[in-house]
């Protein structure tokens, strides 16, 4: 068995992220293990712009956001292994691997980052009748085959759902000289961006159907039609309100699933609202010396948040080999109140927060002109204005050590009117 003081699971934007930094934390002896051919994660079949604008304060692609922390990670000359499935993580930070070239491997570490990222949510998990044909696929998949592969997935185009994928594979596919006839969305709103609808629908004249969903497929050995239809406040079609469309291909962006099978073999317990770990201040589960970042904890909108979190956790991780982490003091529990789904991370060891702490959360319907607000009991801590609020655009607040002092027990996260 190998030792390795830190050993990062998956080398995409967060693994990398987190490794650089736990090794200019002073960690040498770390390992990322990666499953694909090679690291830089997602963002290499991401070939459009708009990475990095936070990060380096310039628009990069997603190839050339992930070779910045690739190229970095081998100035460090931090270890990488590809090809390399892991199998399982231990409680006590044992990890198993297989390779095709070395076989079967157990590594021992001191520190375990989990970074595995999300998986796209299939045709199965909606449950959309009609035959198996060929041309449907995950968006993610479709981005893949025309990215990186040179394959083009059709050319009569429709999408189901609008997260972010759907929306950049619209313009994708119509740059690549196929069809889109249009976007079919269950919810009132978008999932993405507004920037992607604006960019990526309106500016190629590519309907956004709002509150509507694919009833049934048809054809049998090709898809040759997808029947679309109106849903009412319960989600359920109305009937007479059906329209067909005519294509040889369906692209399904319905959603995105953190990736934590190898969570759950580690005994980490799993928020149900994100089906990601819970997480502390540090970045770290429930499970001693293991620490999660990236969208494994919770699906995240830019890169560059992914980023942020992930160095968060190399940080704490390093803290952690090298015993500077405080383990007792005052602990305040962070919940959600009106119009917020989550809140990460959600518990806080106030005695390791030295500057500021950065909480991510999303909203759970469009507002406008509204506020943010942090309470702990009947004490505001904190109170944002804000005009615009969407489920597909994240939201952070930053919390100071004087403001966690204020704190008692909790702290609710919730939506008030602006004059309230």
């Amino acid at each position: 068995m190998q030792n390795y003081d830190l050993i990062v699971v998956g080398g995409g934007p967060a693994g990398l992220a987190a490794a650089i930094e736990a090794n200019k934390n002073g960690v040498d002896s770390i390992l990322i293990i990666e499953r694909d051919r090679e690291v830089g994660g997602i963002l290499q079949q991401c070939i459009h712009n708009g990475f990095g604008l936070h990060i380096f304060k310039e628009q990069l692609t997603g190839p050339e956001y992930a070779e910045r922390f690739i190229e970095e990670a081998k100035s460090l000359n931090i270890n990488y292994v590809v090809d390399t499935m892991v199998l399982d993580v231990t409680p006590e930070k044992i990890v198993h691997v297989i390779n095709p070239k070395t076989g079967y491997q157990t590594f021992q570490a001191k520190a375990v980052i989990m970074a595995m990222g999300c998986r796209e949510r299939t045709r199965g998990a909606i449950n959309i009748p009609g035959y198996r044909p060929s041309g449907v696929y995950s968006a993610g998949t479709a981005q893949r085959y025309t990215n990186m592969e040179g394959f083009m997935p059709g050319k009569k185009v429709f999408i189901l759902g609008s997260g972010d994928i759907g929306l950049i594979m619209a313009r994708r596919m119509v740059l690549e000289g196929a069809e889109v006839l249009g976007v079919a969305e269950l919810m009132p709103f978008s999932g993405g961006l507004k920037r992607n609808i604006v960019q990526c629908l309106d500016d190629y004249n590519i309907p956004l159907l709002l509150s509507h969903t694919i009833v049934k497929i048809e054809g049998k050995d090709r898809l040759e039609k997808v029947i679309v239809a109106k849903v009412d406040e319960n989600f359920r079609p109305i009937p007479g309100t059906e329209k067909e469309y005519e294509v040889d291909t369906l692209l399904l962006s319905v959603g995105l699933i953190p990736e934590n099978e190898l969570s759950k073999k580690a005994g980490i317990k799993l928020n149900p609202v994100t089906s990601g770990p819970f997480v502390n201040e540090s970045m770290e589960t429930s499970v001693e010396g293991i620490f999660a970042c990236g969208n494994v904890v919770h699906v995240h909108d830019l890169v560059d948040f992914v980023t942020q979190e992930s160095r968060r956790a190399g940080l704490n991780a390093a803290k952690y080999i090298k015993d500077e982490k405080a383990t007792e003091g005052k602990v305040v529990e962070a919940n959600t109140g009106f119009g917020i789904t989550y809140v990460v991370p959600s518990k806080i060891l106030v005695d390791n927060v030295e500057d500021e702490l950065v909480m991510f959360m999303r909203v759970n319907n469009v507002y406008s002109n509204m506020r943010l607000e942090v309470k702990s009991g009947d004490t505001v801590i904190k109170s944002i204005k804000r005009r615009h609020l969407a489920p597909g655009e994240m939201e952070q607040v930053k919390l100071k050590p004087s403001d966690l002092a204020k704190a008692e027990g909790e702290l609710v996260f919730s939506i008030v009117g602006e004059d309230a």
